[in-house]
């Protein structure tokens, strides 16, 4: 037997696409196998560049199912993969409806970027994959149970931990035979998740072992708690049904969408709403997502499984409307009165969201309100930076509504968070591998790990390989 190699790809040096190899007797092992996310060609070109040894898998363990985690399933599906994809019940039912829907992102900006090249005299671009190959991945998945350790292949074992980030995220801590005494240990950490989040369980303790690989999101910068979240929605959600408006609220179909619904849920049985109004949520990908979270009751912490309990539901009740298609959602637009508006996509760049922004964004007596974080040059930064005027769909409209922003939405742990989970396990961790995030933040996150007592710490790039001895 030879000592095992990690071979470092994606969210190295950066924060989408991750990928990292495990080589180890003759077999190779992905931990995550996501997508690159950015600029349009540069992130074109490195999905499509998969790495040296991929084409070969025997397996692969995923963490959580968030596309730049999972998101290049499908292409290895197409180039021929059919190998096990180890991951826990929940995240195998978000992720088979979440790589559909991004081959469906892909087949739509492919139609719209030809008709492009076309005019221009190039030569047509194909999707990176089709939803024909994203149903491929459905089968792969094999559903695992926290806490119990499988073999992954011969000679390595795994066992998921609780990663508290989304539904069903786990850390996966391996054990690799060697030909010695022990076997050498290796944690993921995937992505780590903070204390106190509405419906997820807190993250749990890291297992010992000897290398660790953790993100860092969040590796430099402390976040805000999430504690106060359902009085500062309260207030929002009174003071603009007060002035008579509409509370608009681009989010995210997966996992925010679901928080919101249930503290908006909580808020009305503990009367902290002084006029209940609907909240609609509009999002098709949302209303899937939300029938996984329904199912996967699990995987609820304490508080929200006693909700259950008295309430019988997180995410039905008199006030919570579903929007089935896309004339209900046309129809809202000549709805008077006030209601709460749910709608993807986060960062305001596509969906149905569009619509009720440029619908209400020009009455004083409405609120948008930001739950997450908006990347530079999208509309939701602009939304916060609340410029003048927005383009949407071509035209220009004025922003008058009020804008507001709840930053404890957060489901990635933050710089004092990520130190506490990971500093327990410096005095018996070899080395520790820094990834996945921009370079301040990893930096950051490394320099902390050094003056919590780890002996190394390495904060690889991407094509770097690593002997585990």
């Amino acid at each position: 037997m030879i000592q095992p190699i990690l071979r470092f790809h994606g969210a190295a040096g950066e924060v989408t696409g991750s990928m990292h190899l495990l080589e180890t007797n003759g077999y190779t092992i992905a931990l995550d196998c996501g997508l690159f996310q950015g600029k349009r060609a540069e992130a074109l070109a490195k999905n499509r560049a998969l790495p040296d040894g991929s084409r070969k898998l025997d397996a692969i363990l995923l963490s959580h199912a968030h596309i730049d985690h999972c998101g290049r399933l499908p292409l290895l599906a197409k180039l021929g993969f059919d190998g096990p994809v180890y991951c826990t019940a929940p995240t195998r039912d978000l992720a088979s409806i979440l790589l559909v829907d991004s081959a469906h992102v892909q087949e739509e900006d492919v139609i719209y970027w030809n008709k492009k090249r076309v005019k221009k005299g190039d030569a047509p671009i194909e999707p990176l994959y089709t939803q024909d190959d994203a149903a491929k991945v459905a089968p792969l998945f094999k559903g695992q149970r926290l806490g119990e350790t499988f073999e992954v292949v011969p000679g390595v074992r795994a066992t998921f931990h609780e990663a508290g980030h989304m539904l069903g995220s786990a850390g996966v801590r391996l054990e690799c035979d060697t030909g010695g005494k022990k076997p050498v240990t290796l944690v993921f950490t995937g992505d780590l998740g903070r204390p106190n989040m509405p419906i997820l369980c807190d993250p749990a303790p890291l297992p010992d072992c000897d290398y660790v690989i953790t993100e860092s999101t969040y590796g430099g910068r402390n976040t805000e708690p999430p504690k106060d979240l359902p009085q500062q929605l309260a207030q929002i959600i009174n003071e603009t049904v007060a002035r008579g408006g509409k509370l608009i609220i681009p989010s995210f179909a997966v996992g925010r969408t679901q928080t919101l619904v249930y503290i908006y849920n909580q808020l009305l049985v503990a009367g902290m709403i002084e006029q209940a109004v609907p909240m609609v949520v509009d999002s098709p990908l949302a209303l899937a997502a939300t029938e996984v979270y329904r199912r996967h009751t699990e995987t609820y912490d304490h508080d929200a499984t006693r909700f259950k309990h008295i309430n019988g539901s997180l995410f039905d009740s008199k006030m919570v409307h579903y929007i089935q298609n896309v004339e209900e959602s046309k129809a809202l637009h000549g709805v008077a009165g006030s209601m709460i508006i749910v709608s993807a996509s986060g960062m305001c760049e596509a969906g149905r969201i569009l619509h009720h922004l440029k619908n209400n964004m020009e009455d004083p007596r409405n609120t948008i309100l930001i739950v997450g974080y908006q990347a530079a040059n999208t509309l939701g930064r602009r939304l916060v930076e609340k410029v003048r005027e927005v383009k949407i769909f071509g035209e220009m409209y004025k922003l008058k509504a009020r804008v507001k922003t709840l930053n404890g939405f957060s489901a990635h742990a933050n710089a004092t968070e990520l130190r506490n989970l990971l500093a327990p396990l410096a005095p018996g961790c070899r080395q520790a591998f820094v990834v996945h995030g921009e370079p301040d933040q990893t930096q950051a996150l490394a320099d902390g790990m050094r003056a919590d007592g780890f002996r190394k710490v390495a904060i690889p790039e991407s094509g770097e390989a690593f002997e585990l001895k």
